[in-house]
């Protein structure tokens, strides 16, 4: 036997490395013109894991020189009322400090680390609940209201957590999933279906009342959070409703999986909706994952 040949882990223990896992995004946001500010905001983040050798007496083919690995964050957030701007905007950069500051980053996933991740998630979304409330005691302030869709990915893993009725969307080839599920009751319903939670003067528009949103305060909001497996050339949609109220899932989908650039697709999702009658406020980012074999 050739002791350079002896390896004490199995090379695939972990696959696939989030090294080798690249996301491209697009995004695109409208403001309805007879809204004074668009009440939706948008990010994206990419989180870093990296090491360095600088000294060692290993021999060059024993080590890495240089390790990185790389998980990738998109963030959604509707307001809702008045001050839905600023609810949204808090709301998204409370999240992303709760991660900077708290989160564990971690950019593989086990049996083992889900959970966790599950567990972070949606005590990420309870502390920025409980916060809003806070604020929405003073009676001086218009309160603050929103929705929070928000997906992680790391490797082949992709984690979603959703409150209100922003979607997140999977297109793989020609298929269409809807991740997330609509916290709403439809308005031509609510006289024959008991509501888990009245937030009528909180968010209505022509197709249903929200239901649960961050910092509403009647009971704790119905969080959702899951987890699913992303191959290669999936794309992956975190929209507000003021696209899904325009546009179907299949007219969504064929402009998704249209032959135009990732850019050109975030832009035409937008325009058809504006051309189709959109009454809200517009936002999509679209991803597209490249996962090696």
């Amino acid at each position: 036997m050739n002791f350079n040949d002896i390896l004490l882990l199995a090379p695939d223990m972990f696959p696939p490395l989030s090294a080798t896992v690249h996301a491209e995004f697009a995004a695109r946001s409208w403001r309805l013109p007879t809204n004074d500010q668009n009440s939706d905001h948008y990010l994206v983040a990419r989180f870093g894991r990296s090491e360095e050798t600088l000294l060692t007496s290993l021999p060059e083919d024993s080590i890495t020189k240089r390790f990185d690995e790389q998980a990738y964050g998109v963030v959604v957030a509707d307001g809702v009322g008045r001050a839905g701007e600023l609810a949204s905007r808090l709301t998204v950069s409370a999240l992303l400090q709760l991660a900077l500051r708290y989160s564990r980053w971690q950019l593989r996933v086990d049996e083992l680390v889900a959970p966790e991740i599950v567990e972070r998630l949606t005590h990420f979304y309870r502390q920025i609940d409980s916060a809003l409330i806070t604020v929405n005691r003073d009676d001086a302030l218009p309160p603050l209201h929103t929705t929070l869709t928000a997906i992680v990915s790391a490797g082949r893993d992709l984690f979603f957590a959703h409150v209100g009725h922003s979607r997140a969307y999977l297109f793989r080839d020609t298929e269409v999933i809807q991740l997330t599920r609509d916290h709403t009751r439809e308005l031509l319903r609510l006289e024959t279906v008991a509501r888990l939670i009245d937030l009528t003067n909180v968010a209505s528009d022509l197709h249903h009342i929200l239901t649960d949103a961050l910092g509403a305060g009647t009971v704790d909001p119905q969080i959702d959070v899951e987890r699913f497996t992303l191959v290669n050339g999936d794309f992956v949609l975190v929209c507000t409703n003021g696209l899904t109220d325009a546009l179907g899932d299949r007219q969504i989908a064929d402009i998704v999986c249209s032959a135009r650039s990732l850019d050109e697709k975030a832009a035409a999702l937008v325009e058809t909706a504006i051309q189709s009658g959109a009454n809200d406020d517009t936002t999509v980012v679209l991803a597209r994952y490249h996962i090696p074999a």
